[in-house]
């Protein structure tokens, strides 16, 4: 325990408190396809430019490209350290990953244009912003990249999009006899110019599932409870993951800047729990380039040459199951990744308090100016301690003991 307070008190020294009143040069735009927005800290800051640049990583949204108005939950703390910020709307919606290396060297190329070459870069990002992240790191030749810190990450990358198939392929199965219920399209999402909207998906669920879920109605009970079974969802995410599966597999397979009309997923020799589902549910065969290009764009693989990564998940996400993480310690060496989890009373995507994120940047900054390698017990202690001295606010939930399940286990592998 001394080790941990000691470690946590060494990790505090480096935070900085954000300045109501930062004098900062902000320049936005639009290049090659995407909006960029860039704050540096000008001189006559308290805290001038200390010559690093952070790189935010937005998550997934299917809203159409526009200007850039989120910096990350963190972008203050790191303004006032003396951090230039800077972020892409990305050219692409939804699985933005096809595009994105390109997108953040043209977001880096405008900021050498502008403020000359950063000493450091560090690379942030939630959810999509995630993969974007580690993407980046492999692929990306920004530069110096010392540090990274992805939180809620779907860090096993194109694995995210066999269980996207598998909610829309068992719900099929399940729903699509029922009247009022069924869903056009298949493994490919909605078919392609399809105008079914969120609102004809809530009509279909509820007629299939009832509502309020669970319904009083017994028969759509005993489907409800039979698909959140199989797929294994928190009740509180079926309509956001089937919203994913629906029209985020759609546009992913439709686009023709991404698959280009066709299905890239498989579920060939998967056997489902409940043998009516495994027995009845539609089997998908890929077609082999868009599978190769699905897996190209984008799945770890672990060379992130001398970056240092901190990376924080809630152990209920379920939008970006925690599994991610496993898949992404299976390929980093554990020597440049250090992973906490959060441990949450009722399921969320992102839902983290203020301290453990502050504690997991803090952790990292600390690691990349030289400190030894954090682990997940010390970014606990530092978070209680940040909690504590009223820099953030608690409670702080990280279980340095929490063993992350492998993915396997909760989608199976193809």
């Amino acid at each position: 325990m001394r080790q941990v307070i000691a470690k946590a008190l060494l990790l505090a020294f480096f935070v900085a408190l954000p300045s109501t009143a930062l004098a900062v040069t902000e320049i936005t735009g639009f290049s090659n396809g995407a909006f960029f927005r860039i704050v540096v800290p000008e001189a006559s800051d308290p805290t001038p430019w200390n010559g690093g640049l952070v790189i935010w990583n937005h998550g997934f949204t299917l809203s159409p490209i526009g200007p850039v108005s989120d910096l990350g939950p963190l972008a203050g703390v790191q303004l006032s350290e003396g951090y230039a910020v800077a972020a892409s709307s990305y050219q692409q919606p939804g699985w933005a990953v096809f595009k994105t290396n390109n997108d953040l060297r043209v977001l880096v190329g405008v900021f050498k244009d502008n403020f000359g070459q950063p000493s450091e870069i560090l690379v942030t990002g939630g959810s999509l912003g995630g993969i974007v992240t580690a993407a980046a790191l492999e692929k990306g030749n920004l530069g110096n990249v010392t540090g990274a810190m992805p939180i809620c990450g779907a860090l096993a990358g194109s694995r995210n999009w066999d269980g996207g198939t598998d909610i829309r392929l068992v719900y099929d199965a399940i729903c699509s006899s029922v009247p009022g219920a069924f869903i056009p399209g298949g493994a490919e999402g909605l078919p392609a110019g399809s105008t079914f909207s969120t609102l004809d998906m809530a009509f279909a669920l509820s007629a299939c599932f009832g509502f309020p879920f669970p319904s009083p109605n017994p028969g759509a009970a005993a489907r409800f409870g039979l698909f959140l079974d199989e797929i294994d969802l928190p009740l509180n995410f079926v309509l956001t993951d089937m919203g994913f599966a629906l029209f985020g597999l759609s546009d992913l397979v439709h686009d023709p800047a991404k698959l280009d009309g066709k299905v890239g997923v498989t579920n060939i020799g998967v056997t489902y729990d409940n043998p009516v589902i495994d027995a009845s549910i539609e089997r998908v065969s890929p077609n082999n380039g868009a599978a190769n290009r699905l897996k190209k764009n984008y799945t770890p693989n672990g060379s992130v040459g001398s970056t240092k990564i901190v990376s924080l998940h809630t152990d209920k996400d379920g939008l970006v199951i925690v599994e991610n993480e496993s898949e992404y310690q299976s390929v980093v060496p554990a020597s440049k990744l250090t992973t906490a989890i959060a441990v949450e009373a009722i399921s969320s995507h992102c839902g983290f308090e203020d301290a453990e994120v502050v504690a997991s940047w803090e952790s990292l900054r600390g690691w990349v100016a030289g400190g030894p390698q954090p682990s997940a017990a010390d970014v606990q202690g530092l978070c209680q301690l940040l909690d504590l001295l009223g820099y953030a606010d608690g409670p702080c939930r990280i279980d340095p003991a929490f063993v992350i399940p492998d993915m396997d286990g909760r989608i199976a592998p193809r």
